[in-house]
């Protein structure tokens, strides 16, 4: 079984950033030797290239060639200041958020980068407002006043303490008001941004090449001059690449099986480093209440009540991730185990007695879908679980569907699916970024669940309080309210691997609060 404990070992490096800055002189300055691009391996392709379009893992892309207001430098877990010089509430009542931003700001077509364009961008994401896109993230913003070149201020509608998170997210990159069209997403691929990195080429799905922008102002230490990003269909074909030293760092979608055989002593891949880091990701399920079953909380307290967590984890992913019970982490303030106070283990004949007393006598017809290309090589194979779990029940009929990620939004954006499998990598790290992103009638699923004593109490009372240690309160109530509706069924929480081989260094830097890769910070090794 997984050891989460194993110290480093000649094949697998899991290592803790103080040990390893502690024992190794390896950082260099801002100006590295170029010795080539790194290049990088994922099985997370984005979306989009556009910051209004998405909520979703073209975050990774972002936070590398577009800024923010604030950001996360090493080693942070609050905002920090980056295309901003400071921020700040200005009022008692964290209704007035002002921002200053760094003098000399530009973007990459030498665009001057001023409060005119943070504003446009704020005003873009809302205009525009994709459907289960970052317009979500502001629902507490009332109107952004620019009333000098660098002088932003954020005028909110009600209180929010944790407003400085959002504007840290990628999906507030500040765009060009020249570059990027007021109404409508831009096409193609010519992206203009403010980031570390410009993106030099970009082929959909396939490789987005990165190379240092000379204009970029903020924090970010660069410690390579280039980075190029491929796009897997699967861990197999990443891994091998690794291998082939065709790729210097696999980053998302390792399969369990790799991840395994990486940290196996008999392992033959002496020359690569694997780095465990904790997760705060999630997995779950989505019931739409469009559909005639899954609209029937019967159905979905049937399901709950049969889904067997722990099998899930072991035979699926094989111990490299774990049983969940709630839709907030374990690691996070507020944290419960809901589902299992509520339902226990899985039991058969409580199911069955769910549904006899909500008058259903027969099999319930239900199609779950996945994605095929986006969580990892195994999210076939836990969905195969499930529909085994579920039929062997006698109680359900379960019919599997998938499609590629970009297909995939469209679908569950338009309300086609009854029952689909998500995945979620935090905006931000705090309780509310797993319980406020998908409730309301906007949210991030596209799946409108109005639930109005979380969005009309728990979370405004929770928006008051700025040391959030204070809304543990608030935030085990809404979460009872999602295991009472059933609504969302989270499956298990995942853990950050990196794999990488053993020249390249910084891999234990490289993830922000909300596990998205810095790429900055990874680097080839000069000196130990």
């Amino acid at each position: 079984m997984f050891n989460r404990n194993r110290c480093l070992r000649r094949v697998a490096a899991i290592a803790s950033i103080s040990a390893l800055l502690a024992g190794c002189g390896v950082l260099s300055s801002d100006t590295p030797e170029d010795e080539g691009p790194i290049v990088l391996g994922t099985t997370s392709a984005p979306s989009t290239l556009d910051p209004a379009a998405s909520w979703d893992s073209s975050w990774e892309l972002f936070r590398n060639i577009y800024q923010t207001l604030l950001s996360y430098p090493t080693g942070a877990s609050t905002p920090q200041p980056d295309a901003a010089e400071q921020c700040g509430f200005s009022d008692a009542s964290n209704q007035v958020y002002r921002c200053e931003l760094r003098e000399g700001l530009k973007f990459s077509n030498g665009d001057a980068l001023d409060a005119r364009a943070v504003k446009y961008s704020f005003d873009r994401i809302r205009k525009i407002n994709v459907n289960g896109g970052p317009a979500g993230l502001l629902g507490s913003l009332e109107r952004v006043q620019a009333p000098n070149d660098r002088e932003v201020i954020f005028h909110l509608n009600k209180p929010d303490a944790t407003f400085p998170f959002v504007l840290a997210t990628p999906a507030m990159s500040i765009v060009s008001p020249e570059a990027y069209p007021e109404n409508s997403l831009i096409k193609g691929s010519d992206v203009v941004g403010s980031g570390p990195y410009s993106l030099d080429s970009y082929s959909d799905g396939k490789e987005a090449v990165l190379v240092r922008n000379d204009s970029y102002k903020g924090y970010a230490e660069r410690r390579n001059n280039a980075v190029t990003v491929r796009y897997y269909q699967d861990s197999a074909t990443m891994v091998k690449a690794l291998r082939d030293e065709k790729i210097d760092v696999t980053y998302r979608g390792l399969a369990a099986g790799d991840v395994v055989e990486l940290q196996s002593k008999s392992s033959k891949d002496e020359e690569i480093q694997l780095v465990e880091g904790t997760g705060t990701d999630i997995n779950y399920l989505v019931f739409n209440p469009k559909d005639s079953w899954a609209n029937k909380k019967a159905v979905r307290q049937a399901i709950a009540q049969i889904v067997d967590r722990a099998a899930i984890a072991h035979k699926v992913y094989k111990d490299t991730v774990d049983p969940l019970y709630s839709m907030v982490p374990k690691g996070l303030t507020g944290h419960t185990t809901g589902f299992f106070d509520d339902y226990g283990d899985p039991d058969v004949a409580k199911a069955r007695k769910i549904l006899t007393e909500a008058g259903i006598n027969q099999r319930v017809p239900l199609t779950f879908w996945y994605t095929s290309d986006r969580y990892g090589s195994e999210t076939a194979g836990e969905f195969k679980e499930l529909k085994r779990q579920l039929e062997a029940s006698g109680l359900f009929s379960i019919s599997l569907k998938s499609r590629p990620w970009k297909t995939y939004v469209e679908g569950y954006q338009k309300g086609e699916y009854p029952v689909f499998g998500r995945g979620w990598f935090p905006d931000f790290p705090d309780a509310e970024n797993f319980i406020a992103p998908f409730v309301g009638d906007q949210n991030a699923l596209g799946t409108p669940y109005p639930a109005p004593e979380i969005t009309g109490d728990l979370l405004p009372r929770s928006r008051r309080e700025s040391d959030r240690a204070n809304v543990v309160k608030e935030f085990e109530e809404a979460q009872q309210v999602l295991v009472d509706d059933a609504r969302l069924l989270p499956l298990w929480q995942g853990r950050q691997y990196v794999a990488a081989s053993r020249d390249i260094s910084g891999a234990e830097r490289a993830m922000d609060p909300s596990t998205i890769m810095m790429l900055w910070e990874l680097h080839r090794k000069t000196a130990w």
